[in-house]
């Protein structure tokens, strides 16, 4: 396949992709991250449509702690949300970043990773800042090119959607960040492949989407809304268009059968469970502690 040659640098290049693939975009300027919010924020005021025809709504906030406060926000209204941050803005964000983790919401985080504050303010580029967070539960994906930083930006973002893990994409500040090169530039075909198999994860059940809204509940309402409709395809249409779970078809196809109708079952089940409690009626069902 030809593919246009673009010439650009990693920040451009991911923002893109992060820009094309989500609904919301919380952003606050850090060196040298920065570009990436400016370059999502540039496109928004011009009303360039994502994949889906909409235009992203990008908000600057305060401080990276509350961009990182209104990624989380977002996410629980079931918004595909992203942002952009570096060094100690990194570290303001993992309260948060534990809170997503542990709510195994979807969602990239790309960092352009840079040293650490500590006895003097420093630019240069190390891995300090991304190294900090890694108890939060986030998974972690690394770029040494422009080219890499453009291929794993849309990798974090469809692994996240198929996974229910939130990623940290990182990759060097400045070194790479700025570096200006010449790369292949993915398609919007070459995203929506990727989307593809996270439609087939919602159709089969593996991925039911819903949203959460605890204020809800005040007015009498019940806080939990499925957007999603009922399973529509077996799940073995979605899981055996993915190399691991092939691979084990291949090597025991008695086991593999006999997983996925475990598989299947647990799907039917957790879609039960969720439609019945979105099926309560009103505040006084609900039984959520949405502050812990």
């Amino acid at each position: 396949m030809n593919r246009t040659q673009v010439t650009l640098d990693a920040n451009e290049a991911v923002a893109r992709i992060a820009y094309k693939l989500s609904e919301v975009v919380a952003i606050y300027p850090i060196t040298p991250s920065t570009a990436m919010g400016e370059a999502a924020d540039a496109w928004s005021a011009i009303k360039q449509p994502n994949l889906w025809g909409t235009v992203p709504a990008v908000a600057e906030m305060q401080s990276e702690g509350g961009a990182a406060g209104a990624v989380h926000g977002a996410l629980q209204t079931g918004a595909l949300t992203t942002t952009f941050t570096a060094s100690q803005g990194l570290l303001l964000m993992i309260p948060n970043m534990y809170k997503i983790a542990g709510e195994l919401t979807a969602t990239v985080f790309h960092v352009a990773a840079r040293s650490l504050a500590a006895q003097g303010l420093s630019i240069f580029c190390d891995h300090s800042d991304v190294m900090a967070t890694r108890a939060t539960g986030f998974a972690m994906l690394a770029s040494n090119s422009v080219q890499e930083a453009q291929d794993m930006a849309l990798i974090a973002h469809s692994a996240t959607l198929g996974t229910r893990l939130p990623f940290l994409h990182f990759f060097d500040g400045l070194r790479t960040s700025h570096e200006i090169n010449k790369i292949e530039q993915l398609t919007e075909a070459d995203l929506r492949k990727g989307m593809e198999q996270q439609k087939l994860a919602v159709q089969s059940g593996s991925w039911p989407l819903y949203r959460y809204n605890p204020a809800l509940a005040a007015e009498g309402k019940n806080p939990l809304v499925i957007d999603s409709k009922e399973p529509s395809i077996p799940l073995e249409k979605y899981v055996y268009n993915e190399t691991r779970y092939r691979m084990l078809q291949q090597s025991d196809e008695a086991r593999a059968e006999i997983l996925i109708k475990e598989a299947q079952q647990d799907v039917k089940s957790r879609w039960n469970l969720l439609h019945q409690m979105a099926t309560m009626h009103g505040a006084e069902k609900h039984t959520g502690d949405a502050g812990h």
